[in-house]
């Protein structure tokens, strides 16, 4: 899955996903862990519970864990992450994050890595996205340090890879 290529995932990093859905990425990221961990995030009991089977070894083994919770509900507790990311999360994409980038900023390791990866229906639309992901988290006192957009076979993607702009 080019996201989780695209992020730049280090063996030892404590990882936050929003919206995990099925786990597909949870599992690619417990794959180039070594000492890391992920933590995936859903709204829907649904989508956890398949998370959850999908990922049942890395669980076992302490690499994964899951929370059903909206972003500003969930129980981070004082955990830092070095990478959150968010594919197709709505509330970044067309939405006012204020609030869910104050939860990402008071979780981020320092140094760490905030980013948004996403393919879009109209390959057109993905140049306009990542700008426009790009002035929202700038504006969200994030600084932007890579907006990256690729030629994949199912069609164009993007990604905006930004840190906490504070530290």
């Amino acid at each position: 899955m080019w996201a989780v290529e695209t992020l730049g995932v280090r063996p030892a990093d404590r990882v936050l996903e929003i919206g995990c859905g099925h786990g597909v990425a949870v599992s690619l990221v417990c794959e180039r862990l070594d000492g890391g961990s992920v933590l995936g995030i859903d709204r829907s009991v649904t989508m956890i519970e398949m998370a959850a089977r999908r990922n049942t070894d890395h669980v076992a083994a302490g690499r994964a864990a899951f929370q059903v919770a909206a972003l500003h509900e969930a129980d981070l507790g004082d955990a830092r992450f070095d990478l959150v990311f968010a594919s197709h999360v709505p509330v970044f994409l067309r939405g006012d994050p204020v609030r869910e980038l104050e939860v990402v900023r008071a979780h981020l390791a320092p140094g760490g890595r905030f980013a948004l990866p996403f393919q879009p229906l109209d390959p057109a639309s993905t140049g306009p996205t990542v700008e426009r992901l790009a002035r929202v988290l700038a504006d969200g006192g994030f600084t932007v340090v890579r907006r990256h957009v690729a030629e994949l076979p199912s069609g164009r993607a993007g990604c905006v890879v930004a840190t906490d702009g504070r530290s």
